[in-house]
């Protein structure tokens, strides 16, 4: 019983018919049948029915197939075909034990299904055994005849390329001897073979192309039991390695791997019940076709699914993973590993094709991650090859050269990295994606460049324009002989020296002549723009300009003091110098001279607005009625000529009142500074007042009178301030005088009458000549230059 525990019988082939394919499967699990490859055996046996197949099969390979009870009576006991593993024999070997031939129970006509499981034991077996009766052999009418033509039938619609091992069992042997028994059974054999029909191709071939024919005997069961097992144990040990060269199953062109071994019986027996000729060869890569490209699934559906695989796509989401090419290369390879382990053994051209299948799968599942690797080395080379650059440029090294060293070393560590990533069943190419870094590369240094040369220019620009524009400005203010001159030895000297620096600075960029000499062009153009800008804003203040360099000169001395009009100046003198100096700076923006001076707008100018006059008489045009200047390009004239001759008529109408004014000032000062009437004035009042003057000298107390009366008006005339407020004019001086007359006379008695209530000084003071007093009954009331009052008794008056 222990040595039948492992044959894990089972029913394959029901009598109807009915394949039992879940069977089949649960069987190759439980007797692990698909880890041997190709190192296994198929044994099946036929022969007629109750001639003892089970009892020979439990006996020889340790199964439990049902047997007859001979008890009972002789009847069917294996319906259909079952099968079991040999237990203890190596290479695993599977047995099946057919139905029996010629049997009561079918029927003499019903043979479709002996011919089917006969064809079907041919196609999967590498060993048939045919159980035959010795006393068989050598009759006409035995019951294996009917069996040897059905095998020789079937075996002509397999096309099979390998040959099959017939053994004849020769059962319950006499005492003939097998070597008398054999020659007579190859005979019947021979002749059973010749009379099949066949197809043309093979109506010559003869029966060993198709068959090795083994032919052995046993003794009876039921008589000799302990003989039969002896001679049973002996032909046991031929199944053993009869996989090997010259062995039972020696010949293994048509194996089917054992992995594939369930589908194969499958669709051999839905070709057979078809009733279809079976092509064995192409049914061969029909299996490794589809157990191939099974196993394929398998093996793509766990890398699929495999952790590694989950975590290193995950990880290239986020970022760039070292070894990504040496860790995808190995998971690729162990697959395909495990796909070679499991198909090995199936048709060469099939398991390559269905391997070449999987690798394309697999590669086209990881390029898109092999991809992604791709762009982060690319954005990660590209951010370390931009703060590369950014250093390099402020460690002071030019940009040309720290832009060429940059770009080699990151192109070959973007070279690098591409490798890193390669996985060495693709082969991918990086190249449009190396061109692209390149690009990259190429633009943003073309982007720095750009900014670089920005900024330079700005820097330079800037120099420029602090070393032109003020000078420019003084000088256009100063507006002389010789400020174009100046301008233009400014502009020259300036430029000469920003250029210069300006082309050391742009050769470490290594740019083209071409471009070199374009932004040295440009700067040349912008310092000579400065120039032409702030002439042409001066020149749209010429007017105020001109203004201010008259009022300037009119009202300030040579040491530029501030001019007093006393009378003594000669005001149309300053008022011609003033005018003339106004008109040369008008000539000087008129016109833009910073290629040439040789214009002649100056002449023009004093002979159209100054000399004129004095040629009154002579007729002549007027040169100003004109839009341009004689020798003068348009573009360079700022202010035309009519224009000058309306800005000089507005500016002398502008000017008249400062004129005016100080004409009005000297005419106040001279008569401020002539205090005495005219001598005829002199005369009559001597002349009519001689009486009075005799008068005063016969009555000295009217001497006192007009003395305090005098000094009464000299205080008067200090604290009204009257020069200073007639300097101003007349109506001025009288209106405001009349508002402060009144309040100083007030003033003026009430001291007196508090100088009157104050008790007498014994001690007399001293009159100042900077002194001024006021005379009262009590005494003089008298103040100095600042305002401090002094009062003495008129008492001691006389006696200083």
């Amino acid at each position: 019983m222990d040595k039948e525990a492992g044959c894990c019988s089972t029913h394959l082939i029901e009598g109807d018919g009915t394949f039992n394919g879940e069977g089949l499967d649960n069987f190759i699990k439980e007797v692990k049948l698909a880890e041997c490859g190709l190192s296994y055996a198929v044994v099946a046996i036929m022969g007629p029915q109750s001639s003892g197949k089970s009892t020979l099969l439990n006996n020889l390979f340790h199964t439990n197939f049902r047997e007859m009870d001979a008890y009972r009576g002789r009847s069917q006991t294996t319906k259909g075909i079952w099968m079991a593993r040999c237990v203890g024999v190596e290479p695993c070997t599977i047995v099946m034990d057919l139905e029996g031939t010629d049997g009561r129970e079918r029927g003499e006509d019903d043979t479709a299904f002996e011919k089917q499981s006969a064809l079907f034991a041919l196609a999967v077996s590498d060993i048939v055994l045919i159980n035959m009766w010795c006393h068989d052999i050598g009759r006409e009418q035995a019951a294996n005849k009917p069996l040897l033509k059905t095998v020789f039938q079937v075996m002509l619609r397999l096309f099979s390329p390998r040959k099959t091992t017939l053994m004849f069992v020769i059962r319950d042997k006499t005492r003939t001897p097998l070597e008398n028994l054999e020659p007579v059974l190859r005979e019947d054999i021979q002749k059973i073979w010749d009379s099949v029909p066949k197809p043309e191709a093979h109506k010559q071939t003869p029966l060993s192309e198709f068959f090795n024919v083994e032919v052995v005997a046993l003794s009876s069961f039921e008589e000799k039991e302990e003989q039969f097992k002896e001679q049973v144990a002996s032909l046991r040990q031929r199944f053993f390695h009869s996989i090997a060269p010259n062995g039972l199953a020696g010949d293994r062109r048509g194996v089917v791997p054992a992995s594939g071994f369930s589908f194969s019986a499958q669709q051999i027996w839905e070709v057979i019940k078809e009733n279809k000729d079976l092509d064995l060869p192409a049914h061969k890569v029909m299996v490794a076709t589809v157990r191939c490209e099974e196993i394929a699934n398998e093996k793509y559906s766990f890398f699929v699914t495999n952790e590694d695989w989950c975590d290193l796509k995950d990880a290239v989401q986020s970022h760039l993973v070292p070894g990504f090419g040496n860790k995808l290369s190995s998971m690729i390879e162990a697959s395909l590993s495990s796909y070679d382990e499991e198909a090995t053994y199936f048709e060469d051209g099939v398991r390559s094709a269905k391997r070449k299948q999987l690798e394309e799968k697999l590669i086209q599942l990881v390029q898109p991650t092999y991809q992604l690797m791709l762009e982060h080395i690319q954005l990660e080379t590209l951010d370390k090859f931009k703060k590369a650059l950014q250093d390099a440029l402020n460690g002071g090294q030019g940009f040309a050269k720290a832009a060429w060293n940059c770009t080699e070393s990151f192109m070959t560590l973007f070279d690098e990295q591409c490798k890193d990533v390669a996985i060495k069943q693709a082969d991918w190419d990086s190249n449009k994606v190396r061109d692209k870094f390149s690009r990259e590369i190429d633009s943003h240094i073309a982007e720095v460049q750009t900014a670089k040369l920005s900024e330079l220019n700005a820097l330079y620009e800037s120099k420029l324009k602090v070393a032109l524009e003020g000078p420019v400005a003084a000088l256009l203010e100063g507006g002389g002989d010789d400020t174009w001159p100046a301008i233009r030895k400014l502009f020259h000297q300036e430029t000469k020296t920003t250029i210069s620096d300006f082309s050391d600075a742009l050769s470490g960029f290594e740019m083209d002549k071409k471009a070199n000499e374009e932004m040295v062009s440009n700067l040349e153009n912008f310092a000579r723009g400065i120039v032409e800008g702030k002439t042409k804003e001066e020149a749209g203040k010429a007017l105020y300009r001109m203004k201010e360099r008259f009022t300037s000169l009119f009202n300030h001395d040579a040491d530029s003091m501030p001019r007093v009009w006393t009378g003594k100046e000669d005001i149309r003198a300053i008022t011609k110098i003033a005018r003339s100096s106004s008109l040369k700076l008008l000539s000087v923006l008129a016109a833009s001279r910073l290629d040439a001076d040789g214009d002649k707008i100056g002449d023009t100018l004093v002979l159209a607005l100054v000399d004129h006059k004095k040629d009154k008489n002579t007729p002549m045009q007027d040169p100003l009625v004109s839009s341009t200047w004689e020798e003068v390009p348009a573009t360079n004239t700022l202010i035309t000529p009519v224009q000058c001759k309306s800005l000089w008529s507005q500016f002398q109408r502008e000017t008249e009142y400062t004129i005016t004014q100080a004409i009005a000032s000297q005419e106040a000062n001279k008569r401020n500074n002539n205090m005495l009437p005219p001598p005829w004035a002199i005369a009559a009042m001597f002349i009519l007042g001689f009486n009075e003057f005799m008068t005063l000298l016969r009555n000295p107390l009217w001497l006192l009178v007009i003395f305090v009366g005098y000094l009464l008006f000299k205080a008067l005339w200090v604290q009204l301030d009257i020069s200073g407020e007639f300097s101003n004019g007349m109506l001025p001086g009288i209106l405001s005088l009349s508002t402060k007359f009144l309040p100083t006379v007030t003033n003026l008695l009430r001291k007196l009458a508090e100088e009157g209530q104050k008790p007498v000084v014994t001690q007399p003071q001293v009159l100042g000549s900077n002194f001024q007093g006021v005379v009262s009954s009590s005494g003089v009331t008298m103040e100095n230059g600042n305002g401090t009052e002094y009062t003495s008794p008129t008492t001691h008056v006389k006696e200083h």
